[in-house]
């Protein structure tokens, strides 16, 4: 373990409990979510990246081998899209991955304090599958485009269509997470 990062956990669970005392709820919610992703994100570089990328890649090779639309080598996260004579290469990395996207669902809802233990399990796991089906149904999206109208299309097709599509994906399912399940528990109470 770095021991940049060694210190800045020992920090951050020091503010916590600095916060926790001084019973300041939205400020330890937004420290903690915030150190967390961070600490989530930094310890998941090297195993959890590799994992959500092969997960994905795997994935869009079966898709991609059902209806050739393109050439999926998923031990080295590389996706080869063809269209006619023109290829391109599209590089699966943590960007691509949804590990980014997990981490900071992950650091909210461990953070979120509407939910019990079990309920942060569930949800977080459900978090993952989602952002992961998000993430797999924006990349085949990018496949498709650039498969038909061709390698052009690539930039469009990854940077603003296949980014829509997958933030609306997910921001509604933080909608659904942290505040359409707050207000149906507290719409008695008002």
């Amino acid at each position: 373990m770095n021991i940049f990062l060694l210190i800045g956990v020992i920090l951050w669970l020091y503010a916590l409990s600095v916060l926790k005392r001084a019973e300041l709820p939205a400020i330890y919610f937004i420290v903690g979510s915030v150190g967390f992703f961070f600490i989530l994100f930094f310890i998941s570089r090297p195993y959890f990246i590799w994992v959500m990328v092969r997960a994905i890649s795997m994935t869009l090779a079966l898709i991609a081998n059902l209806f050739h639309l393109a050439e999926v080598y998923s031990d080295y996260g590389l996706v080869i899209i063809s269209n006619g004579f023109n290829n391109i290469t599209m590089t699966i990395d943590y960007e691509c991955s949804g590990v980014i996207e997990t981490a900071a669902f992950w650091g909210l809802l461990t953070f979120y304090p509407m939910y019990q233990a079990k309920e942060k399990v569930f949800l977080g796991l459900a978090g993952l599958l989602w952002i992961s089906l998000a993430n797999i149904l924006r990349l085949t999206l990018i496949i498709i485009i650039v498969h038909i109208f061709g390698t052009d299309y690539f930039f469009l097709a990854h940077s603003i269509i296949g980014r829509i599509v997958f933030y609306i994906l997910v921001v509604f399912f933080y909608y659904r997470v942290f505040t359409y399940d707050y207000l149906t528990k507290n719409e008695g109470k008002a």
